[in-house]
């Protein structure tokens, strides 16, 4: 049956066609016109007359139907000329877009097939040209004329959307009618056609929360005050439907994801009406003592809680800060605690929200409050003194024993317990005090000298008896009071001068006094003579009465030879309770002065030389003395210089002797032997260059077997046994020397005289004599002598 009703509307539409084109056949004909005789006429351009004819074409079909699956080929139409006789003398030939390929032509009839199924989605129209030719000649009979095969549309192409999935988001709590998204949907059929590409939208699924506009597709919320923390995500199906939506239309469909964003509509509330804590006295400042969280389903910032302490009796001692990771209150301690003094807190926090929408203000207030009880609990503390810190006053030089001051500390736990104190004792290297270990009384060991040291920091510990690690410590400053003990004495060593011709009454010097003591028992300091000479003829004092003393002239005229020197004995007392004084003695010189009273000369003896002399001729006697002494060292050393030998001989050796000979011919005037100035070393001319001799530091034996006998008189045999010794002793004068020649002349024309060079020359002299010398030239005769005696000694 499915068949048959195809078949039907191929038909159908097979007809409709026809009719739909008989019109444009018409039109078709009129356009394509040849040149005639017979016909209407037609104004050219140049006012020539054209004659139409009537075309000779008959066009029966101008269309076919897409995705045409009939047996046969399908007939797309006929080509038929008026000149056609049916005898079959004429030719139809078919060319263009598909000829012979999609398109055949039977060449005597005309009938135009379509071998092939046509998609008018792939190609809408194909351009063709056709022409009738003599069979036989081949000679066209009509022009070439070009028709047009149109594919007729047919509903085969469903609704295909843009995208397969989309994805949408919508604020919770919108109004009903809320556009979310649009959809859009497009078909291939031909839009100009009949309702195959006419879509209608429609929701499969997602009621009743959206709804979907049936022309624009544009998808609306359906229902009021969606709330996201009840769901957050839906799936809604939407349909697009060709034909307008009538049955026998193809449909499409897409999924879209709405998800609901957030708003604040949420205040925040804690999970529980009190929270319980507890906290060690002995924790510290910034520690943390718990956590509390007001829950907001509210996602980013609209879930963002502040936390704070608005009440209770732990607001000094406690703080909340808000950690906004993980959205708690972090309570931390403010200040230290105290278990034995108050043992809980309670404080009433507040979380409130950060942010606030104002269109929701009316599901407030946005914020909770929550009781938190924190109980604090006891510690092992170690013990604590009374005062931070101790200042005691004792006496120097108070008896050993004394009572300086005492201390106290305690245990703070409940269990209080007893309490031992000790002393640091790197902090009393010396020991000068002990402290009591049960009550804490420090007391003196030995006497202490304030001038040594006037105070004294020491600490002390205090341990409980039972629990040795649990210790305090304290510093103790210690003050050492000032008894008088230390007599004023001279601030410095001094020494006056007073001149022979001193006026009476005259100030020569002010003196002052110093005390080792405390201010209290030093200044102010009173000077006095001893009472034995208060009416010292020469010299009287005078307190200043502020703290200095002068010491003044009583007569006139000093003189140095009968007495230049005084010793004045001053009394100094000081302001202490009891005053202690001490007996200081002034050295006073007495000096000559000129007439301006500047100091010439303070020694006695100067004064009886100058009853003779003035000092500018003792300057002069003492200048000539050492002028002479200089004359004679150098007269010495000049005569040392020129006696000492330059070879150095034995005392016991007597029989040599060194004749020297001051003659050298003839002298300076001597000019015509040679320059002697020029081998004079003008660099040290003036410098004394000793020998280098070395003296052999062994004694030669003389072998027995040379000696001669006692009595023998043969001066020969003597001489010539002398002669050996003297050759063979290496003792004997002259010794091995190393004589250093460093000045060669000045711009000497010769060059080098040094003979260092020698070996390398090539030199015919024969050496070979000083084999002969014996063995003193031996080593240089090793030197210089020939080839052959080198083999020979060899």
């Amino acid at each position: 049956p499915k068949m048959k009703e195809d078949n039907c509307l191929h038909a159908a539409l097979i007809c409709l066609g026809m009719l739909y084109y008989s019109h444009a056949i018409t039109t078709e004909k009129l356009n394509h016109t040849r040149p005639s005789l017979h016909g209407h006429h037609e104004k050219g351009k140049e006012g020539q007359v054209l004659h139409r004819s009537k075309r000779g074409w008959v066009w029966n079909q101008f269309f076919v139907i897409e995705e045409y699956t009939g047996p046969d080929p399908v007939l797309v139409g006929r080509l038929h000329s008026d000149i056609d006789s049916g005898d079959g003398n004429i030719k139809y030939i078919l060319s263009g877009e598909g000829a012979g390929i999609i398109f055949v032509i039977d060449d005597k009839s005309g009938n135009i097939h379509a071998t092939k199924t046509l998609d008018r989605e792939e190609r809408a129209q194909y351009t063709l040209t056709a022409q009738a030719v003599d069979r036989n000649t081949n000679r066209p009979l009509e022009p070439p004329s070009e028709f047009i095969v149109k594919v007729q549309d047919i509903n085969d192409n469903p609704p295909e959307f843009l995208h397969e999935n989309y994805h949408a988001n919508v604020p919770e709590r919108s109004n009903v009618g809320t556009s979310v998204i649009q959809v859009t949907a497009s078909d291939a059929d031909d839009p100009t056609y009949g309702n195959s590409a006419k879509l209608v939208y429609s929701i499969l699924e997602g009621q009743p929360y959206f709804s979907v506009e049936a022309q624009t597709g544009i998808i609306r919320t359906a229902l009021p005050n969606m709330d996201r923390e009840a769901k957050e995500e839906y799936h809604v199906v939407i349909q697009a439907k060709d034909m307008g939506g009538h049955m026998g239309g193809l449909s499409g469909t897409t999924k879209v994801t709405i998800t609901l964003t957030d708003v604040n509509d949420n205040p925040p509330k804690f999970p529980q009406s009190v929270y319980q804590m507890s906290v060690s006295e002995a924790a510290v400042p910034g520690e943390v003592v718990g956590r509390v969280e007001a829950k907001d389903p509210d996602i980013g910032e609209n879930g963002l809680v502040a936390y704070s302490i608005i009440d209770g009796d732990g607001m000094d001692m406690f703080e909340i800060t808000t950690d906004y990771e993980t959205q708690e209150g972090v309570v931390k301690l403010k200040k230290v605690l105290d278990f034995e003094t108050k043992k809980s807190y309670s404080l009433k926090v507040e979380a409130a929200n950060v942010h606030i929408d104002p269109k929701f203000i009316s599901n407030g207030p946005f914020k909770d409050t929550v009781t938190v009880k924190i109980s604090v609990e006891d510690a092992d503390e170690p013990p604590v003194f009374l005062k931070p810190s101790y200042i005691f006053e004792v006496q120097e030089n108070a008896a050993s024993g004394t009572v300086v001051g005492k201390v106290h500390a305690k245990d703070p736990d409940a269990a209080n317990s007893a309490i031992r104190y000790s002393i640091d004792r790197h902090t009393d290297l010396e020991r000068y005090f002990i402290i009591n270990a049960e009550d804490g009384n420090i007391k003196t060991i030995k006497a202490l000298d304030r001038e040594e040291i006037a105070w004294h920091n020491i600490s002390v510990f205090a341990v409980e008896v039972h629990k040795q690690h649990q210790e305090a410590k304290v510093p103790v400053a210690i003050k050492v009071i000032d008894v008088n003990d230390n007599a004023p004495k001279f601030a410095a060593a001094y020494e006056a001068f007073v001149c022979e011709n001193a006026r009476s009454n005259q100030q020569f010097i002010t003196i002052s006094a110093d005390d080792k003591d405390d201010s209290a028992n030093g200044p102010r300091f009173i000077f006095s003579l001893p009472p034995e000479i208060i009416h010292n003829p020469n010299f009287t004092l005078r307190d200043n009465r502020d703290n200095t003393a002068s010491v003044l002239v009583r007569r006139e005229g000093f003189s140095r030879q009968k007495q230049d020197l005084y010793l004045l004995p001053i009394v100094i007392s000081d302001g202490g309770l009891p005053p202690m004084s001490s007996t200081n003695t002034l050295t006073i010189r007495v000096c000559g002065c000129d007439s301006n009273g500047s100091l010439l000369s303070c020694n006695a003896e100067a004064y009886i030389l100058n009853a003779g002399l003035s000092t500018g001729a003792l300057i002069a006697i003492l200048a000539c003395i050492v002028i002479l002494l200089v004359i004679v060292v150098l007269f010495v050393t000049l005569k040392r210089q020129k006696k000492e030998p330059l070879i150095v001989f034995e005392e016991e050796d007597v029989r040599e002797n060194i004749i020297t000979y001051d003659d050298e011919g003839g002298g300076e005037e001597d000019t015509e032997a040679f320059d002697i100035a020029t081998l004079q070393n003008p660099d040290g001319i003036n410098g004394f260059i000793p020998r280098k001799d070395i003296k052999p530091e062994y004694q030669y034996m003389p072998r027995p077997g040379l000696r001669p006998a006692p009595n023998s008189v043969d001066v020969d045999d003597f001489i010539n046994t002398r002669i050996q010794e003297a050759d063979n002793d290496p003792t004997a004068p002259p010794y091995d020397s190393i004589q250093i020649y460093g000045y060669e002349g000045r711009g000497s024309v010769a060059g080098s005289l040094s003979s260092l060079e020698s070996a390398t020359t090539d030199s015919d002299l024969d050496y070979d004599y000083l084999q002969n010398w014996g063995p003193r030239f031996k080593k240089l005769a090793d030197l210089y002598g020939s080839k052959d005696t080198f083999d020979d000694d060899s």
